[in-house]
């Protein structure tokens, strides 16, 4: 019965370690989206071109 004690004491501790190292990495800006901004400029572009056909039709 004192194995289960360890077992649940060792995998609470394991599960602190990993959250931990979660936070960090959050906060460091690992998981920031790198890909958007750079497809938002080629969509931006697109609208630009439409506007400029719409202007010299009227």
């Amino acid at each position: 019965m004192s194995v289960i004690y360890l077992l649940i004491s060792i995998s609470i501790v394991v599960a602190l370690v990993f959250l931990y190292i979660f936070i960090r990495a959050v906060k460091s800006g690992q998981f920031d989206d790198d890909y958007t901004p750079s497809v938002r400029i080629l969509f931006d572009d697109e609208l630009k071109k439409d506007q400029n056909k719409s202007e010299k039709q009227n």
